[in-house]
């Protein structure tokens, strides 16, 4: 059964360190996806406030102001702060998956939020294992965060953030909930290999690593990324990276269910937000010679367990 939509998904440049210029920047990119007649809009990995790239450049004790600076502008899932962006998506009457650093307290994490036509959050998940050294600063996701598909007016979205698309147990268990559109958060990257630690973190291989989830799951997937410009390259904590090492690129895409790109792309230093009109029928075919959770599996040989029971701080007996 078929469904048109239009998608879109940003690459922007997040505002650094400022929490009441991120919300007022998610405001003007929704209004501006509105206004285009977009569904459905995929934001890129920690935009609010910017991905903290200062954990990789500096020491942690010389770091610690900018760790300080991160956590207090931080976005908090309740406060003033994302009802502001909750009515504006309301208002706007679109879908949206925000890409964020969540404070819960005194700790973050990386999430995504699912924000329906109605302001409501009707899915919220953090990224179940932080990368490298975000692990100095970011809390993980539990068993909630496995749940990374809802139902909407506009089909069966779902989220992950950066590198969990590099791990296929969590992509198949994506795949088994049913994922129509999928948006892929990840941060800005390296442009080419020789400025990069390892090919994998190039934008190259990361839009390589989204078309195989597209072709993999039969789903359409929102790759929504940042980028660095030159004049913000200090507040974006690259201060110190050696020249020519600053992951600046933004590489957002939008893939069909076969690994199709469908959007023109933007220059890797361009902010704008990218379109598709979609039919979501074209599933069908794509599904009909791959579907790895039906017809193309065998569970009778190999399975996937899931730990589905929320983990608690305290047990009271």
């Amino acid at each position: 059964m078929g469904k048109n939509i239009k998608v879109a998904t940003v690459q922007a440049e997040p505002v650094w360190l400022d929490l009441q210029g991120s919300v007022n920047k998610v405001i003007d990119l929704i209004q501006q996806a509105s206004s285009k007649g977009a569904n459905v809009l995929g934001f890129p990995q920690l935009f609010v406030p910017g991905y903290p790239w200062s954990i990789w450049t500096e020491a942690t004790l010389g770091n610690a102001s900018n760790k300080m600076k991160f956590l207090n502008n931080s976005l908090a899932r309740e406060s003033p702060e994302m009802d502001k962006i909750r009515k504006a998506v309301k208002d706007a009457g679109i879908m949206v998956v925000l890409g964020y650093s969540e404070r819960d307290g005194h700790s973050l994490y990386q999430a995504q939020s699912f924000i329906d036509v109605n302001g409501e959050i009707v899915n919220h998940r953090r990224k179940i294992k932080p990368t490298h050294v975000e692990r100095s600063i970011f809390g993980e996701g539990h068993s909630e965060s496995l749940q990374n598909v809802v139902s909407t007016d506009f089909g069966k979205i779902g989220g992950l953030i950066c590198w969990e698309h590099m791990k296929p147990l969590l992509r198949y268990y994506e795949y088994t909930q049913g994922v129509q559109v999928h948006v892929a958060s990840y941060p800005s990257a390296w442009e080419t290999a020789k400025e990069s630690p390892v090919y994998s973190m190039t934008a190259a291989a990361s839009q390589a690593a989204c078309q195989m989830m597209a072709m993999e799951g039969g789903t359409f997937v929102l790759l929504a990324t940042p980028i660095i410009s030159d004049a913000n390259r200090e507040k974006a904590g690259m201060a110190n990276a050696p020249d020519g090492k600053v992951p600046f690129a933004g590489y957002s895409q939008i893939f069909g269910p076969d690994g199709s790109p469908l959007a023109k792309p933007l220059g890797p230093k361009e902010e704008g937000i990218l379109y598709a009109d979609i039919d979501l029928a074209d599933i069908a075919p794509a599904k009909h010679f791959l579907d790895i959770s039906g017809h193309h599996t065998r569970p009778d040989l190999l399975s996937l367990k899931v730990k589905s029971s929320a983990v608690q701080h305290v047990h009271h007996e």
